[in-house]
């Protein structure tokens, strides 16, 4: 309804601008200023005497009937005192604007933006009836208007006023929107921007860790804009908003009750209050009804640092409440010249009685129904009551009255080339009043300096309040901090942590979350559904870590690195190959030296007795070969313990196929001399002049020879080397050699077990030749340990894990190494040692025979 009445009268009062007409002439009905005194230029004010008006049904088939304002303001007094100090200090100055008089116009706003706009306009037009027979060019009946006190008529007066260059300062509307110079060029105030403010709130929110909270604001620019830049910084700073709802005072009772609902129902406890304090001043009580206590408020200098507020917070509603407010500031006599009431009396003739009745509670005259009401007798002292206008805790909103007075002084001091006098008296013309006043800049009297920016605004300063309690159970207003937009980012906001007392009176700083912090070694993981802030915390996985709180993402460790168990360290990944320090490798080590101990026994043992029957006759030569050959076998197992290195992988390898290749080499010869000398034995027979010793050591030259060449083929082409394995364990390093080609070492493998299937072969066919010639069934039995240990090595091979596969390995060589002494030479030794009397030439002849 305000809205379509605000639209009907902008309307009228643009009429009356028109310079279609052929006469100027005033449109409407006249409007008086409560407050005004006559100057050479004058200084418009516009403030809200009142808080409210009577609602009328507006039919709009007439004209509408003018607003009844009720609720006197006490603070609107207060600002008008602050206008008339300054242009009385200003008049009595012989340094500015001498020679000049100062005067000023204050009009009621009745806290409607319809009327705001409507006595802006009257400030322009001026109040004259008189017709005059030319077009309306005549300048602005001020000069600038200082005013109003809240954003949204604030931001209806610049929309109207702008076109005009007329400039519109601002002691106390703060919404960033008004910064915009291009919606707003004649907009300016002493007050800071809510952008800053919002910021201000933002980061001290993101300061006590509270990233889950909720907000209320007003349903009017002040709250939108406001609400719009604290929600595009709490973003940016990671807090996110459970809930943000609109209130305004006219809101009927089913809205408010979903507003209580939609906080009860939350679960922040935190309240980002974007409100003036007449919106608040109505919720403590409907808070109270519905039980909405213990909540940390969070507050702007709106009604944060507001007496009349906390004394009607009975309850304790806000109890905590911490909030910005512009910095304490004096302006020296200012305090006592609005304590003095004469100047409002001889200023306002009619507004006077009105404020002298509510100021005292008492009545001119008497009605029949006032019985209980105390007549004024106009000798009432000020010292004797205690209300809002003898409140001075908004020093620094009267002295932004006062700066922006002193502004417009300072500029007509410039433009009107004033020094020791004024040359003229003349009112500058508005557009370059309003570029002069742009650029002012000055200091007042108690030192602070004044200036705007290029939109318009002062610096941002604030001090950060807090709400706590005395001990009489009375509300004070602690500054616990301070926030300074000039300052770099990361000094702007300090706060003295340890004086603040939160809500429930408790000194601990409370926790205010959605979810409680990640810890190192777990990772973010938004709900679905839910905001930012409401999040699962999921531990890293195998091999990655975050060492940090709050992690949004774990981080892979380097490759030889591995996460710790708590996933939030890379640690070394631990080194794994057989070494000599370990039980295995020590085991299979002993087992090498015992073998290599055993086989240069034997050795010995033969080489004592290679002059006795049983040596002579098992070819002495190819059994000292082949006991060498079985020795390197034995030593060339200790090749593969210990780390891996380039030679050693390639000596690993090699050094095993030709030892193996020699060794059964020397069997097969050993087993071709069986066969070949039992061939001689039959008549006529001269086979082993084909096979004698010269052709025995050939073979096995020859047999060995191929075996070296294969390796140096493999040695030449793609040689063994030291390779870290990542792939086997996750969390190990397994240091093996890796074969290069396969090919090679398949090959090597391969002619081992072809010489050892023709060897076994041969001894097989061999086993039942007479028992002078029995050391063919001893190969038969040893190539068949032998063919069965390198057949189950090759599954056991590929499928043992890490340092096992070397320990298979070594255990094969070890174990056909074993085979091969004890079935080929354990017999003989045992006839050598234990039977003697066997080892005879007599003994061995009778066995022939016997045969």
């Amino acid at each position: 309804m305000e809205s379509l009445f605000t639209l009907l009268q902008v309307l009228m009062a643009i009429i009356s601008f028109s310079g279609a007409n052929e006469t100027c002439s005033l449109q409407g009905e006249i409007e008086y200023p409560q407050l005004s005194k006559d100057g050479d230029i004058i200084v418009g004010g516009i403030f809200p005497f009142h808080n409210n008006w009577e609602i009328t049904d507006l039919s709009y088939v007439a004209k509408p009937h003018p607003l009844k304002c009720r609720s006197l303001d006490f603070r609107a007094f207060q600002f008008s005192q602050s206008l008339i100090f300054a242009t009385e200090e200003i008049n009595n100055s012989s340094s500015l604007l001498p020679g000049v008089l100062l005067g000023y116009k204050i009009y009621d706003t009745c806290s409607s933006t319809g009327m705001a706009v409507r006595m802006a306009m009257a400030l322009l037009n001026g109040n004259e009836k008189t017709v005059f027979d030319e077009h309306c060019t005549k300048p602005a009946e001020v000069q600038t208007i200082i005013g109003d006190t809240f954003s949204s008529p604030s931001v209806a007066i610049a929309s109207s006023i702008g076109p005009f260059s007329i400039p519109l300062i601002s002691h106390y509307a703060t919404c960033s929107c008004l910064s915009n110079k291009r919606k707003y060029p004649s907009f300016l105030r002493t007050i800071p921007s809510d952008y800053y403010q919002s910021r201000a709130l933002a980061e001290m929110v993101k300061h006590f860790g509270w990233t889950w909270v909720g907000t209320i604001r007003n349903d009017d620019d002040y709250g939108h804009s406001g609400m719009a830049a604290f929600t595009e910084a709490a973003e940016q700073l990671g807090i996110c908003l459970e809930y943000s709802l609109t209130y305004f005072r006219t809101y009927s009772q089913e809205k408010v009750l979903r507003i209580i609902q939609q906080i009860k129902s939350s679960t922040s406890q935190v309240i980002v209050g974007f409100l003036t304090d007449l919106e608040l001043q109505i919720l403590l009580d409907v808070f109270f009804e519905h039980n909405i206590t213990g909540y940390q408020w969070v507050g702007t200098e709106a009604w944060i640092f507001d007496p009349l507020l906390a004394a009607l917070d009975k309850h304790n509603i806000l109890q905590g409440a911490i909030g910005l407010a512009i910095p304490k500031t004096t302006v020296t006599g200012l305090e006592d010249f609005i304590l003095d009431i004469h100047p409002l009396k001889s200023a306002g003739s009619v507004i006077f009685p009105k404020f002298w009745e509510a100021l005292f509670q008492c009545k001119y005259t008497l009605q029949n129904d006032s019985e209980n009401t105390t007549v004024c007798t106009g000798e009432e002292k000020l010292s004797e009551v205690e209300n809002t206008f003898t409140d001075m805790s908004l020093m620094p909103i009267f002295s932004n009255v006062y700066k922006a007075v002193y502004a417009v002084a300072h500029t007509l001091h410039d433009l009107l080339g004033c020094t020791q006098t004024c040359p003229t008296k003349k009112q500058p013309d508005s557009f370059t009043f309003l570029e002069h006043l742009k650029r002012v800049s000055f200091k007042t009297k108690d030192g602070e300096e004044v200036y705007f920016d290029k939109n318009g605004d002062p610096p941002a300063k604030y001090d950060i309040i807090n709400w706590q309690t005395d001990e009489e159970h009375q509300h004070k207003f602690v500054t616990v901090g301070l926030y300074d937009s000039s300052f770099p980012a990361h000094n702007r906001l300090a706060v003295n942590m340890a004086s603040i007392v939160w809500a429930q009176n408790s000194n601990k700083v409370p926790v205010f979350v959605c979810s409680e912090s990640c810890p190192p070694g777990t990772r973010k993981a938004v709900q679905k559904g839910k905001p930012i802030c409401c999040f699962d915390c999921i531990p890293c996985a195998e091999g990655q870590i975050s060492n940090m709180t709050d992690a949004i993402k774990c981080e892979q460790c380097y490759q030889d690195y591995w996460s710790n168990p708590r996933r939030d360290t890379c640690v070394k990944k631990e080194i794994e190959y057989l070494s000599y320090e370990e039980t295995m490798g020590i085991l299979l080590t002993v087992v090498s030296i015992i073998g290599t101990f055993m086989t240069i026994t034997i050795a010995i043992l033969f080489f004592r007795c290679k002059y006795t029957p049983i040596v002579k006759a098992n070819n002495s030569e190819l059994s000292f070969l082949l006991l060498f050959s079985l020795a390197l076998c034995f030593l060339c197992s200790l090749t593969f313990i210990g780390q891996p290195s380039e030679w050693s992988c390639m000596l690993r390898h090699t050094a095993f196929g030709i030892t193996f290749v020699l060794c059964i080499s020397c069997v097969l010869g050993k087993t071709i001399v069986v066969l070949m000398a039992f061939r001689a034995t039959l008549p006529g027979s001269n086979v082993m002049k084909w096979f004698g010793p010269p052709q025995q050591r050939l073979s096995v030259l020859a047999f060995t020879l191929i075996q070296i060449l294969i390796c140096v083929i493999w040695l030449t082409t793609s040689p063994p080397f030291p390779f870290k394995n990542f792939k086997r364990y996750k969390e190990k390093i397994i240091l093996e050699c890796h074969l290069g080609s396969a090919i090679g070492f398949w090959a090597v493998l391969g002619y081992i077990g072809l010489l050892a299937l023709l060897c076994f072969v041969l001894a097989f066919l061999a086993r039942k030749l007479p028992d002078k010639f029995n050391e063919a069934k001893f190969i038969t039995f040893s190539m068949l340990i032998f063919c069965a240990v390198w057949i189950t090595f090759i599954p056991a091979y590929i499928t043992s894990p890490g340092k096992f596969t070397v320990a298979v390995e070594i255990f094969a060589i070890l174990a056909s190494s074993f085979g091969l002494l004890f079935c080929i030479f354990l017999p003989k030794c045992y006839t050598i040692v234990l039977k003697p009397e066997k080892n005879t030439k007599k003994q061995m002849m009778e066995k022939v025979k016997s045969t």
